[in-house]
């Protein structure tokens, strides 16, 4: 109970900033009390004053004109006052159902919105170790939510609640017995809602983590398509999410059944109720102690007093899932990101691009050290290469140094500062990024060129595709830079996506380059035409390209090779050493072997 009250309030605290318009929601939904309470009132003046003859009820001819009850007047009325409260009900359903569905929008919307930001800021690792799929499924499904309960179950619990004191009060000014029977019922099914309680929540969970199991499945395999039809595995994935679909529905079998049960005790023990009002009420008539419109108003109300019984009890049920999915979402906003900002993070516009790694260690998983050790410094305006076999360690050192990941142990450096003390916006904004397999947004090639810089103009955006040598291929197309790429990328050859991909790091113009082994992918002749692109992008920049090929690496300054995590080799022209090889040998003195990989014996001076 306590942790449902922490969910409350949590959610209380998403959706104070639509108070009004939730507070307009229950407005409305109140309104059904009166016209509920009015319900069952034509019935027993048709059947006690038109048909019977007797006099108008105390707080009827309170309001009804004399003249009303002569000859048919009283049935028009009777009649008028029948569909008027039945018209008035159902505009009521209208504008609650309107009012209810544009407040339960917009929570969700800013919800949603909320959950993908911070999904976005988590780390690598985190969504390494979840799966993409798992939190695309709280954004997309568990977000509804907090619609489900702040505009459909709290709100149709209060109106509930006051329907049901109004047919109370109503009930006992009638027959105060039979009130008193029929409200005895309430205890009981308030002690079989805290039984249900935890199996329903226990069942929803479940559900929620096979569901979320299904989707991981469907995503990988259609962005793997390629691959699945490539080895003929289609009916071998049709039956692994077959299998994990089934336990899906089991799952979701299990909890209608929970829910059916549930019902079914609710359904009984109001039933049972009913027909012991049913059997005193007419033996009260019997015995002259009520009239028959009397019984029949009682029993007019009866049937409404169960339907927010009932509707109580379901919603005490049906809510457990959503508060599941609630859970869910805020596991979510309460994962601390990996990659974290610290307080007073200092600003940085524009590097100058030397960059040091002092005894940096890395690991994906305990034990099992990714980077080991590794220290080198560059400086500004220099290329570096990396080379190793694959599983060495390239990607993970670039990966760190833009801060996808931190280090387990040791520091990295920009311009003489830790990176962790700068802001991640600027820290990354002094980075262009060009991968192996180059990543296009399904837009226009001008969208996928400007991804770096929105603001870009179209001439900025031609002269970028112009330097990466793209601008040729683009112009032929039927549409030019109009032209939708596709799914990523996939209308497009390896070789023209991966200049699109140098366009945009030309546009963005930062002064530290990184390339991910970007021709590994490509024939010969494109391979040529991106070495004479990026050479011109590595002028006047810090540059860090991995290669498998050491021809590719020809156009670096100096060269580092990794082995298992460690630095094995390092070499550098007499241009580097020219240049800035005193400032590496300076350096190199406070952090012994630090182009052998050796971790440092003490910390670099600033």
């Amino acid at each position: 109970m306590r942790r449902d009250a922490h969910i409350f309030r949590r959610l209380a605290h998403e959706i104070r900033p639509f108070a009004w318009l939730i507070a307009g929601c229950f407005v409305v939904a109140i309104l059904a009390t009166p016209l509920t309470l009015l319900t069952p009132l034509p019935l027993k003046l048709m059947v006690d004053s038109v048909l019977g003859g007797d006099r108008l009820p105390g707080f009827v001819a309170a309001v009804v004109p004399d003249a009303l009850e002569q000859g048919g007047s009283l049935l028009v009325f009777v009649a008028a006052l029948f569909a008027g409260v039945a018209v008035a009900s159902q505009l009521q359903e209208l504008a609650q159902t309107v009012l209810q569905t544009y407040t339960g929008e917009k929570v969700v919307l800013r919800f949603r919105s909320k959950l993908f930001q911070r999904s976005q800021r988590l780390s690598l690792m985190y969504h390494d170790r979840v799966g993409t799929a798992d939190s695309t499924y709280r954004v997309i499904e568990d977000a509804k939510s907090i619609q489900y309960i702040a505009t459909d179950t709290l709100i149709s619990l209060i109106t509930a609640l006051a329907t049901l004191v109004g047919m109370i009060v109503v009930t006992f000014m009638v027959d105060w017995q039979l009130a008193l029977v029929a409200i005895a019922v309430i205890p009981l099914l308030a002690v079989l809602s805290l039984r249900f309680r935890r199996r329903l929540r226990k069942r929803s969970r479940e559900v929620k983590r096979l569901e979320s199991g299904a989707l991981s499945v469907v995503q990988e395999v259609l962005t793997s398509l390629r691959l699945v039809k490539a080895f003929s595995q289609e009916d071998r994935e049709h039956e692994r999410l077959y299998a994990r679909a089934s336990d899906g529905m089991v799952a979701r079998i299990r909890l209608a059944l929970e829910k059916a049960q549930y019902g079914l005790a609710i359904g009984s023990l109001v039933g049972l109720s009913g027909g012991l009002v049913l059997f005193m009420g007419v033996r009260r008539v019997q015995a002259g102690a009520m009239t028959l419109g009397d019984l029949l108003l009682v029993m007019g109300y009866l049937s409404q007093l169960y339907a927010p019984i009932k509707t109580m009890a379901k919603k005490a049920g049906s809510i457990q899932g959503h508060l599941a999915s609630a859970e869910r979402t805020f596991g979510l906003l309460d994962e601390e990101p990996e990659v974290p900002e610290r307080p007073g993070a200092r600003a940085i516009s524009r590097a100058r691009g030397a960059v040091a790694f002092c005894g940096v260690s890395f690991s994906y998983e305990p034990g099992r050290p990714a980077l080991d050790g590794v220290s080198f410094a560059v400086a500004p305006g220099q290329a570096v290469g990396i080379a190793g076999h694959t599983g060495a360690g390239k990607s993970t050192l670039t990966n760190l140094l833009i801060r996808l990941y931190d280090p387990t142990s040791g520091r990295i450096e920009l311009d003489g500062v830790d990176i962790r003390d700068y802001r991640l916006a600027d820290l990354r904004a002094q980075f262009s990024v060009v991968l192996q397999d180059p990543v296009l947004f399904s837009s226009s090639i001008a969208e996928n060129i400007a991804y770096s810089r929105p603001d870009a103009t179209s001439h900025e955006i031609e002269d970028a595709a112009r330097a990466a040598g793209a601008h040729d291929f683009i112009a032929e197309l039927p549409e030019g830079y109009d032209t939708n790429v596709g799914e990523r990328g996939m209308r497009l050859s390896g070789g023209e996506r991966q200049r699109i991909s140098l366009a945009r790091a030309f546009l963005k113009d930062a002064p530290i380059l990184i390339l991910d082994e970007p021709t590994s992918s490509v024939d010969v002749r494109t391979e040529g035409v991106i070495l004479e692109a990026m050479r011109r992008l590595m002028v006047g920049r810090s540059s860090f390209m991995i290669a498998h090929r050491l021809s590719t690496l020809e156009v670096c300054d100096t060269r580092i090779e990794l082995a298992d995590g460690h630095m094995v080799a390092a070499d550098s022209s007499d241009g580097l050493l020219a240049s800035g090889g005193r400032a590496l040998e300076a350096r190199g003195r406070g952090t012994a072997g630090h182009m052998t990989g050796q971790a440092p014996t003490g910390s670099p001076t600033r």
